[in-house]
């Protein structure tokens, strides 16, 4: 009797290849690095944008920062550089003692800075500048002090309490508190934008999603270049027309705007969710502050 053999079917060797090869996980140094990173630009964008909060608040109150000396000056940078960059730990998943002892390297530098001022060996400029080269190396010798908790994945602590969910709820909603820190000024000189910027808004989205390579020539596709066309012809009223009635255009293309965020932001389609959120603040913003100019 003839026994037939199937042939034996050899799976085709596979190389390895850029889209199918695993991510080599970063090392501990490299953790640590993107870690320091993350804080440093944090820190960066809660001083640019808390401290003309800040000095607005000052103002209204009667109190002129400036000539207030330096005192003054590094209690409002080591504030808003540590709200920064407790945002972004509470963000994290960063428990709340790290961020107490990350705050805590952050103010201090600034005392040891203003100490020879205060004994007349070197100036308010210098005692400032000390404050701000010290600061670095003090979170670095923090994070040091708690390699584990900045050299492996990391991932989100558990809230503990109701005020620290509270306090994570806001740190998750960081694109409103940017977009907020980005308008501030808008409440306090509300204006006209110029009529340009309405076609900049027609066209960021169908620019984003086009290198995104969201659009694929179906209805969502159309549906941007349709909003293109009619914030141009939008642009060109309110560049044309008297100021009466390019400043109701102008809200009117700014507040319209929030509906075609709102959109993106639920479907998560063409751009960015953090994106859409804070675009959602800041035409919010805008178009109700031309109103009030009005």
């Amino acid at each position: 009797m003839t026994t037939t053999h199937a042939p034996t079917q050899h799976a085709p060797e596979q190389h390895g290849s850029a889209a199918t090869a695993p991510r080599p996980p970063r090392g501990p140094a490299a953790t640590f690095a993107l870690h320091l990173g993350g804080m440093a630009v944090a820190m960066l964008l809660g001083m640019l944008l808390l401290a003309p909060v800040a000095t607005a608040l000052a103002g209204a109150a009667g109190w002129d920062l400036a000539a207030a000396g330096p005192e003054a000056a590094a209690l409002v940078m080591a504030t808003t550089m540590t709200l920064g960059m407790a945002v972004w730990m509470v963000h994290r998943g960063h428990h709340l003692r790290a961020v107490g002892e990350m705050s805590a390297a952050m103010v201090l530098p600034f005392a040891v800075g203003l100490a020879p001022y205060w004994a007349g060996l070197v100036s308010a400029a210098d005692a400032l500048v000390a404050g701000h080269v010290l600061m670095l190396p003090a979170m670095a010798g923090t994070m040091l002090l708690r390699r584990s908790e900045y050299t492996g994945g990391h991932v989100h602590a558990p809230a503990r309490t109701a005020a620290w969910r509270a306090v994570e709820a806001v740190a998750h909603r960081w694109p409103t508190l940017l977009a907020l820190g980005l308008t501030f000024d808008s409440w306090l000189r509300p204006g006209i934008p110029p009529a340009w910027m309405l076609a900049v808004l027609g066209a960021e989205y169908l620019v984003i999603g086009a290198v995104r390579r969201e659009f694929h020539r179906d209805r969502l596709l159309a549906a941007h270049v349709a909003g293109l066309v009619v914030y141009l012809g939008l642009a060109a009223v309110a560049a044309t027309a008297p100021v009466a009635v390019a400043g109701p255009v102008v809200a009117a293309g700014w507040l319209l705007h929030v509906a075609w965020d709102v959109a993106l932001h639920r479907a998560d389609r063409v751009t960015w969710r953090w994106f859409a959120e804070a675009c959602i603040v800041i035409d919010l913003v805008v178009g109700v502050t031309v109103l009030l100019s009005l």
